[in-house]
């Protein structure tokens, strides 16, 4: 058996070159022919490699692939990979009854002579795993760290090899695809922050717990889908919009959730500015809310993406424990558009506490100028006081003394507000005590919850639910 964490760039290519069925074609723009180059360098490549090309001139590209409007996007990606692998079956119909067709794509901005630009990049492998059948679709994206442009190249190279090889002999284990993907490819070097797979062998796979395991494994620190499982590039999908954002455990939603959604919405659009059509409402799940029994439970993670989806929600995962660094992270999208966060005012002592940032150079106030530097403002959804049974606002809400000023401070910048006009009667819901109600058997929790959640939970019986002999959903 030969030891894969063992095997270089050059060795996994001709390994491919040597298999006599795999055969395909190379089409790559903005960084090099790097990924074919290691297929020529390696050997044996006029048996595997039909023809390679790059249409660096975009009047070129577009005599190619036709217009577009961005060069590097998703769209351009798939449209390639459609024209590549179409063309090849039609000019070589006798070798597509006998061999496994593929064609790899990719279309690359990498670090310019300045050094001004994140390079980044998507990639996509279109492949067959048996003779004739339908193919396959890998597309991933990718954010290159190299401070040179040889070296992103160089790391774009490494990542194609690793694509062809996982698609043709990791396909079965997802583990094993994900290792085999990032092999040679240090974080520090390589980030992919979205990864799609589709096709007849890839029926059986959720992609959305492909994006789990990209946050879980540290390929990427976050990622999103939508409700219909769509996992979805966040820099694209959030491109200057205006982003609502909630954060929470969601286990499971409960009807403080929804108020906290809507009134914060509603409160959002108020602001000057704020259009509907613009406001992208996200809400997220960080691992350390994924965890349970200090393990993070794939089922546990889809019962609450399906049920946030069954309620039309856009769904993001996150190893940003801190909300300072999720703004840090959510701030260059938004190009300036105001960022809304909704937190409950528990949340609020946590953001305030000193001890939280002791990692930080600059402590509490390096924390507030970069959570509260951007263009960012705080709605705080209320409490009842556990001892006094009191509602807890920004008004009555205490923080040590030496602070006081800064809470003024935020509050008078507009930085923080109460939100308003919030259903009271639900205050008294707690996620957790919804849980135990769910797995003891008891009924008074459905109370608690939408009617669509109740519903959810006890068809899928989600959360430890278990269905009474007989009983209809």
């Amino acid at each position: 058996m030969i030891d894969e964490r063992r095997l270089t760039t050059e060795e996994k290519a001709l390994k491919i070159n040597l298999t006599s069925d795999i055969y395909g074609c190379f089409a790559e723009i903005g960084a090099g022919q790097e990924v074919a180059a290691n297929f020529f360098k390696a050997g044996g490549s006029s048996g595997t490699i039909a023809h390679t090309q790059s249409a660096y001139d975009m009047k070129v590209s577009d005599s190619m692939y036709g217009k577009a409007k961005r060069y590097v996007c998703e769209e351009r990606l798939v449209t390639m990979l459609e024209t590549e692998y179409e063309s090849l079956a039609k000019k070589l119909p006798y070798k597509y009854k006998e061999s496994r067709f593929f064609a790899f794509c990719n279309t690359v901005e990498s670090l310019n002579y300045h050094k001004t630009n994140q390079g980044h990049g998507w990639v996509g492998m279109r492949f067959q795993l048996s003779l004739e059948e339908k193919p396959n679709d890998v597309i991933l994206h990718v954010k290159m760290h190299d401070n040179s442009h040889k070296a992103q190249q160089e790391a774009l190279g490494i990542l194609g090899v690793n694509l062809i090889y996982a698609c043709y002999f990791h396909n079965h284990d997802l583990d094993e695809f994900l290792t085999s993907l990032v092999h040679r490819l240090p974080r520090d070097r390589m980030e992919i922050d979205m990864l799609r797979v589709s096709g007849p062998e890839f029926d059986n796979v959720d992609n959305r717990i492909i994006a789990l395991n990209l946050v879980k494994r540290g390929i990427t620190d976050s990622t999103m889908f939508d409700l219909s499982r769509n996992v979805l590039q966040p820099a694209t999908a959030l491109y200057k919009k205006n982003i609502l954002l909630l954060r929470g455990r969601f286990r499971p939603v409960t009807k403080v959730h929804i108020d906290m959604i809507e009134k914060g919405k509603q409160q959002f659009l108020s602001e000057q500015g704020i259009k509907e059509d613009n406001v992208s409402l996200v809400v997220e799940l960080t691992l350390k809310d994924l965890t349970a029994d200090g393990k993070i439970s794939d089922k546990d993670f889809v019962d609450r993406a399906e049920l946030l989806g069954t309620l039309g929600y856009t769904v993001m995962i996150s190893n940003y424990l801190k909300h300072y660094k999720m703004v840090d992270y959510l701030a260059p999208f938004t190009r300036g558009h105001l960022m809304g966060l909704i937190v409950g005012i528990y949340n609020l002592q946590t953001i305030f506490d000193e001890r939280y940032y002791d990692n930080l150079p600059g402590g509490l106030l390096e924390a507030f100028g970069r959570g509260f530097g951007h263009n960012v403002k705080m709605y705080v959804y209320p409490a009842n006081d556990v001892e006094t049974g009191d509602i807890i606002r920004l008004e009555n809400f205490q923080v040590p003394e030496n602070l006081d000023g800064l809470l003024k401070y935020m509050i008078d910048n507009n930085k923080l507000a109460d939100l308003k006009e919030v259903d009271e009667s639900l205050l008294g819901i707690m996620s957790d005590e919804v849980l135990s109600k769910i797995k003891a058997g008891a009924t008074s929790w459905e109370e608690d919850v939408p009617t669509e959640v109740t519903k959810a939970i006890k068809f899928y019986e989600l959360f430890g639910y278990k269905k009474e002999e007989g009983e209809k959903v």
